[in-house]
C-alpha cells in the first residue's frame, strides 16, 4: 500500500519535472493575485472616491466621465478578452514579465468591481456623518478619509473579501498568455501522465487551500475591526 502512494505521488508530483511546475504554478498564481490585490483596491478606492465626490458634489465631471467608461468597458467584456489584450496589444512590443502582465490586467478587472463595492459602503453612510465632520472645521477630504472611508470599510469589507476570492480563482485563466499556474501546471502534468483525473483534481485542492488561507487572513481582520468598535 505504501509503496503504491510513493509510486502515485512520484507520477504526479515528481517525475518530468512535475515538482517545478507545481511550484512555480503556485508562485505564480499568488504573486498575480497579489500584485492585482494591490492595484484593483488602489485603484477601486480611487475610482469610488471619484464617482461619490461627483455624485455629492457635481464636481470631477470629467474624471467622472472616464471612470464611468473604464466602469462599463470592464464589467461588460470577458477578463480572459481583456488580458489577451494586454498582453498581445497594450504590452506586445514592451519586454514585461507575464506575472506583471498578468497582475496589471487583473487588478485593472478588479478594480471595477471593487469600486462598485467601496461606493456602495461610502453612499450607505448616513450623510449627517458628513455634515459633522464639516462642523468641526474638517475640510471635505479630511471628513470623507477620517470618517466616513472607516465606517464604509468596514460594512463592505465581506463583499471585498468576496472579490478577494473571485480575484484568486479568475487567475487560472494567466496560462493563456504562456504563464505557468496551477492550472497550467496541471495541463502540464496531465500531457505526460495521460491522465487528467489527478492533475485536476490536485489543481482544484490547491486553489481550494489558497481560497481557505485567505478567508482566514481576511476574517481575522473583520473580527480585528469589529471589536474595535467596541
Amino acid at each position: 500500500m505504501l509503496e503504491n502512494l510513493q509510486a502515485w505521488f512520484q507520477r504526479y508530483f515528481v517525475d518530468n519535472g512535475a515538482t517545478s511546475w507545481w511550484l512555480e504554478g503556485l508562485k505564480t498564481t499568488v504573486l498575480v493575485t497579489l500584485l492585482a490585490l494591490c492595484i484593483g483596491v488602489v485603484l477601486g478606492f480611487l475610482i469610488a472616491i471619484i464617482r461619490t465626490t461627483h455624485e455629492q458634489t457635481g464636481k470631477l465631471k470629467l474624471l467622472n466621465l472616464l471612470a464611468k467608461i473604464y466602469l462599463t468597458v470592464i464589467r461588460g467584456t470577458p477578463s480572459m478578452i481583456q488580458i489577451l489584450i494586454f498582453y498581445s496589444v497594450v504590452f506586445a512590443s514592451v519586454n514585461l514579465n507575464n506575472i506583471i502582465i498578468g497582475g496589471i490586467a487583473f487588478g485593472i478587472n478588479s478594480g471595477a468591481y471593487v469600486a462598485e463595492i467601496v461606493r456602495s459602503g461610502i453612499m450607505s453612510i448616513d450623510k449627517g456623518q458628513t455634515e459633522a465632520g464639516r462642523s468641526l472645521g474638517l475640510s471635505a477630504v479630511q471628513t470623507l478619509w477620517l470618517i466616513i472611508m472607516p465606517q464604509a470599510f468596514k460594512n463592505v469589507l465581506p463583499a471585498l473579501i468576496n472579490e478577494l476570492i473571485v480575484l484568486l480563482k479568475e487567475t487560472a485563466i494567466i496560462g493563456y498568455i504562456g504563464t505557468t499556474d496551477i492550472t497550467k501546471a496541471a495541463t502540464l502534468v496531465q500531457s505526460r501522465t495521460y491522465s487528467a483525473f489527478v492533475p485536476l483534481i490536485s489543481a482544484a485542492v490547491f486553489y481550494l487551500v489558497l481560497v481557505m488561507l485567505l478567508t482566514h487572513f481576511m476574517g481575522k481582520l473583520e473580527r480585528r475591526l469589529r471589536k474595535s468598535e467596541h
